[in-house]
């Protein structure tokens, strides 16, 4: 019985170590300000796993990104207020300038796999990205773009992703 409680007891323990090790991100509307849900960011051996938790968004695909800055507010560029522009680009620490696909080692680490937003707004849908590890995702913020990705700079720069559609910190 003590041999039990003792492996039921390490087990509970290492369940809840890796659970700490995950990060939550509450997820931000940029047009509205309302909360869209979160999305739960874990380790797994062959990468990091995003796992959304959001209703209220468009139906279809959507860009996906982390991009290299703790932040979700409004800059201007050009002139023009950019929702959720203080983020900045997409997280690219080595500096490649391309945008690629998710599972390709080129191009930029914070390249998601698309989001998938299904007829009731609703995404759940968990994505892997094989380039991003846990400890690096710190500081910097995940955002939702309101077009899709098609994972290249043509025919439209970064994916055709376009406007900005929702933003959490990444703390």
């Amino acid at each position: 019985m003590k041999l039990k409680t003792a492996f039921l007891t390490s087990l509970l323990l290492t369940s809840t170590a890796f659970a700490a090790d995950d990060i939550t991100v509450d997820m931000t509307n940029l047009n509205t300000g309302e909360s869209v849900g979160t999305v739960t960011i874990s380790s797994h051996p062959y990468g990091t796993v995003f796992t959304p938790h959001l209703k209220n968004l468009p139906t279809g695909i959507h860009g996906f990104h982390v991009h290299e800055i703790a932040s979700c507010d409004a800059k201007k560029k050009d002139g023009e207020l950019v929702l959720g522009g203080a983020a900045g680009s997409h997280y690219d620490p080595s500096n490649t300038g391309q945008h690629a696909a998710p599972w390709s080692f080129e191009g930029h680490k914070g390249d998601l796999p698309a989001l998938y937003v299904d007829e009731n707004g609703n995404a759940t849908l968990p994505v892997l990205s094989p380039k991003l590890k846990l400890k690096e995702l710190h500081n910097r913020s995940l955002m939702i773009h309101l077009n899709g990705d098609n994972y290249s700079d043509n025919p439209k720069p970064l994916g055709g992703g376009g406007a900005r559609l929702a933003c959490g910190v990444i703390h």
